[in-house]
């Protein structure tokens, strides 16, 4: 490290765990020499978008040289009828990573305090800590959220409360009586953050509606994506619905044009394709349904999922287990950097890539 990083560049940066993503099929392509490869890593729909999605964006190709709307109006329009949040109280990011970034540097001191559950999202750490803020982390209990012991974390320093739901890497979620009660304890001067990057997955019907705290005038904000169900992730796309007080003050910081045109129109687009998302829900239960049937067949013990994909303990070293999948085309996430050293994440894919994983896993168990 040079002498001028050291000395002059934030001392944050040097805290920072760089972020993992799940390793890219051309990657995989070039290191081992393989074409036919499946990559279920990452949490994306098997489906892909909307055909209305693609059909925006192929229409819209030759506009391209012109600046998006920075205030993405027509997309908050369809959002606000489509959630009940005024548009006032909706932000648009390039991604819901973007947001978590733009409410970090929007709230967040050197030495104020944030809550969150580990195993979860890695980027409420990130964050946090590139702003100077102390991370309190509290262990999920049964793979779950502990509400109680993540209200009990909150000191006089504890700006911001992140929960995720349901949480990633498990899948669990927290429901509305566990979060009703959670909020009831919850100071007014503290932001409740809740990522509901997978909700519309969830079949557990009581699963807790956040956005209810946010038309009582709460102190919360609720993120979701288009990367997921919507089948958009590369486009990078994602929203905040909270208070117009909030996100006037979110909006301070951030940078003009940060939503691209063609990810604005393939929402927009996807929020009109509803009968794409059932269909992807629905391949997504068939395929829970599978995997849950093998996983028993193989005696093996896994959480049960409210999102589009599975943790699943392997009883072997995780990392060699991905080893093995790669070599057969299969892209899985290792468990040890949640935690779990002998459990992998998998993505419910289509029936074929489902049978194929299966397939493959059995062959490696086996060994």
């Amino acid at each position: 490290m040079s002498d001028f990083i050291s000395k002059k560049a934030r001392s944050e940066i040097f805290k920072l765990k760089p972020y993992v993503p799940g390793k890219p099929i051309e990657e995989v392509k070039r290191e081992l020499g393989l074409e036919d490869i499946i990559k279920i890593a990452s949490n994306e729909n098997p489906l892909g978008p909307s055909p209305q999605a693609l059909k925006a964006v192929q229409e819209n190709l030759n506009q391209i040289h012109f600046y998006p709307d920075s205030n993405c109006y027509h997309l908050k329009k369809k959002l606000s009828s489509f959630t009940g949040i005024e548009e006032e109280g909706i932000l648009v990011g390039n991604g819901s990573d973007e947001l978590l970034k733009l409410i970090a540097e929007t709230f967040l001191n050197r030495g104020d305090e944030v809550v969150f559950a580990v195993p979860s999202f890695v980027e409420y750490e990130f964050t946090a800590v590139i702003m100077g803020a102390e991370c309190i982390t509290v262990p999920l209990v049964g793979f779950k959220h502990d509400l109680r012991a993540m209200r009990e974390a909150v000191s006089d320093k504890t700006k911001i409360i992140y929960i995720c739901n349901p949480n990633n890497p498990t899948g669990t979620i927290v429901d509305a009586d566990e979060v009703d009660d959670f909020m009831a304890h919850i100071p007014d001067d503290v932001l409740v953050i809740f990522d509901e990057a997978y909700y519309e997955y969830v079949e557990n019907r009581n699963y807790a509606n956040s956005l209810k705290y946010i038309k009582d005038n709460r102190n919360v904000i609720t993120l979701r994506t288009f990367s997921k169900v919507y089948g958009l992730a590369g486009l990078r796309i994602g929203y905040a619905l909270t208070t117009p007080f909030i996100a006037q003050a979110v909006e301070r910081v951030t940078e003009p044009f940060n939503v691209n045109m063609l990810a604005q129109l393939a929402a927009i687009a996807a929020l009109d394709d509803q009968e794409h998302v059932e269909k992807s829900r629905q391949m997504n239960f068939e395929g829970k349904q599978y995997l849950y049937s093998e996983f028993d067949k193989m005696g093996l013990n896994y959480i049960e999922t409210d999102a589009n994909f599975i943790f699943v303990d392997t009883g072997k070293d995780s990392q060699e287990v991905f080893g093995e999948l790669l070599r057969k085309g299969i892209i899985v996430r290792t468990g040890d950097i949640f935690g779990f050293p002998t459990f992998i994440r998998v993505t419910i894919g289509t029936q074929e890539e489902n049978a194929r994983f299966i397939d493959g896993l059995r062959g490696v168990l086996e060994r």
